[in-house]
């Protein structure tokens, strides 16, 4: 009996080690049931996924997670994004949720998209229905019309993916406000409205063969707003069109569709349209209140996309004759 009690005591202690063991290797780091958002970089550079959780006190053994990282989990991807994980959890809880969905998602909005171009980006990444897409192309259409269009900034944005519709716009607008309120003393200064600014900034955008002619479009602009002279610019008029047959948002226009009628017509109306065409970035923006100055009235791009101005239309008639 007695032999008996000493094989289950070292029974029991051998259990109890290898529990504490284990408890070392795989338990949770601590006891806060707060949620911390682990962020994978969308570039994964350098990145040691194992020692920036156990920096961030969210594994407990580095060599413990990578065990079950390198065992467990052979080929399975584990995506850029955020994750939602708390310093409760044990080292198998943390595997499961980042080798999951995605708690946040990462998504690049580039140049001067349209409103819709973002919709569209967002639905295809969070999982939005036709309801949610429905609800951002509309929002502000109504309410708040100065936010409509335009201040939806390209940049690189990680979103929760439970975030609302109206949420996930006033992130990207408090992203444009960061970028825009260093200049807006500046847009005061030259008595220009923001709003008029982003009109134009839009233009200047849409275009520009890059930042490297910016400033040279918008002095062309504003002589012809100064002089009252039509804007004639094409995009306005892609802006009109909408979506093309082939997916596209900004196809080539005819001269049928110069012809119709709209308050974004700028062959027809003089003026700025009621609404930006796009959301510009930073260099389109300073490009507005910094524009060259110029007489030039009329402008092209060459096949090398290098920009060609005139100060007459017949200046500029031979300016097309040469480099188209």
């Amino acid at each position: 009996m007695h032999k008996i009690l000493i094989i289950l005591s070292v029974v029991l202690l051998t259990i109890l080690a290898i529990s504490v063991y284990i408890s070392g290797l795989f338990g949770p780091p601590g006891e806060s049931k707060d949620s911390i958002v682990f962020i994978i970089p969308e570039k994964e550079v350098d990145f040691d996924l194992t020692q920036e959780l156990f920096n961030q006190k969210l594994i407990k053994n580095p060599k413990g997670f990578k065990f079950l990282l390198d065992n467990f989990t052979p080929g399975v991807e584990i995506k850029p994004g955020g994750y939602r994980l708390s310093q409760s959890m044990n080292a198998w809880v943390v595997l499961r949720k980042i080798t999951g969905k995605e708690d946040l998602k990462w998504v690049t909005i580039s140049f001067c998209p349209r409103k819709e171009q973002v919709g569209e980006k967002l639905a295809s990444i969070l999982g939005w229905d036709e309801d949610k897409l429905n609800e951002w192309n509309t929002l502000y259409k109504d309410e708040k019309s100065e936010y409509f269009e335009g201040v939806y900034y390209p940049d690189t944005y990680l979103i929760p993916v439970d975030e609302s519709v109206s949420q996930v716009a006033q992130r990207f607008i408090d992203r444009f406000n960061e970028k825009f309120t260093p200049l807006s003393g500046k847009f005061m200064e030259k008595n220009i409205k923001w709003t008029t600014g982003l009109k134009i900034a839009s233009l200047i955008a849409r275009e520009a063969a890059g930042p490297q002619d910016m400033k040279i479009i918008s002095g062309i602009i504003w002589n012809r707003l100064d002089t009252g002279m039509r804007l004639q610019i094409d995009a306005t008029m892609q802006y009109t069109l909408g979506k093309n047959a082939d997916g596209s948002w900004w196809g080539n226009i005819d001269l049928a569709q110069k012809q119709k009628d709209s308050p974004y017509n700028s062959y027809l109306y003089k003026g700025l349209p009621p609404t930006p065409i796009c959301s510009p970035n930073i260099d389109a923006i300073e490009a507005v209140i910094d524009p060259t100055e110029t007489e030039c009235l009329f402008y092209l791009h060459d096949e090398s996309g290098n920009i060609h101005c005139a100060v007459t239309y017949a200046q500029h008639m031979i300016n097309i004759k040469k480099y188209l």
